[in-house]
């Protein structure tokens, strides 16, 4: 399992965990059966009182690609922002510690971005699965066209995604002001700066569990997301002609601003 590869990395990708023992050692392995090699992983461990950083550490022994940053506990978007600032490989990118990279996920994406220089963010397709691994179905946000338009409703970049580093720094990053749904925030102002690739092939395997981010802060993401998305209205101009309906279930509609007289 160890690299003996000497050339910088080509892609950093990142792991943020909190006490994330169950499912950690099944997220690095994914990781490190890519099919691509040259990659430098880093997982930031955000203070957990488990055996997330012993397992982590033991990854670390294994194989020299893996990084280990011991940490005192930050949250989810601070933990991420600090984590990527380890990080200077050209190509960039984030697994979360529950989920599953599929083998061929890191060549797919890096090999659009080598390709085609105007492109500075690539996602693909995703396949929920269980506490158990065990698949559920297709991601229903994968049936859903890009456009940077549709994004203000719908987030459909949402796993695996490769980054540009220099497009990820032009558009400011991660934002610590949102506690979660920074991704989409991410998302909505790179698409504005730089094109966007979609693979339509199911690489990432995103496990819905009672501990999850998605279920523990539902509501706070509910809300995080329209914050996003009210940003990403007034930095287009259009806040003065749309604002945002937020319906009970997390769902966005935007409607036209009544105008007096």
């Amino acid at each position: 399992m160890t690299n003996n590869e000497t050339t910088s990395p080509a892609a950093s990708l990142v792991m943020t965990v909190y006490n994330g023992e169950r499912y950690l050692a099944e997220a690095v392995e994914s990781v490190l059966a890519q099919t691509r090699r040259d990659f430098e992983l880093v997982v930031w461990d955000d203070g957990s009182t488990d055996r997330t950083l012993e397992i982590a550490r033991d990854y670390a022994k294994l194989d020299d690609r893996v990084r280990v940053v011991a940490a005192k506990h930050l949250g989810r978007t601070p933990a991420l922002k600090a984590a990527i600032a380890e990080t200077a490989a050209p190509y960039l990118g984030w697994v979360d510690g529950d989920d599953i990279l599929a083998v061929t996920a890191l060549e797919e994406t890096a090999a659009v971005l080598d390709r085609e220089s105007s492109v500075g963010l690539v996602y693909t397709d995703y396949v929920t699965i269980g506490e158990d691994g065990k698949a559920r179905g297709y991601g229903n946000r994968c049936r859903i066209p890009f456009s940077k338009d549709r994004m203000l409703l719908d987030f459909m970049t949402f796993h695996f995604r490769l980054m540009r580093r220099s497009a990820f720094d032009a558009a400011g990053g991660i934002d610590e002001s949102f506690r979660c749904a920074e991704d989409y925030d991410l998302c909505l102002r790179m698409a504005e700066l730089t094109e966007v690739r979609h693979i339509r092939r199911p690489l990432y395997y995103y496990r819905i569990h009672a501990d999850s981010i998605s279920q523990r802060m539902r509501i706070e993401q509910i809300h995080c997301a329209r914050d996003a998305v009210v940003h990403a209205l007034e930095r287009r101009g259009l806040s003065d002609r749309f604002e945002i309906d937020l319906q009970i279930r997390g769902r966005f509609s935007l409607r036209r601003r009544k105008t007096n007289g």
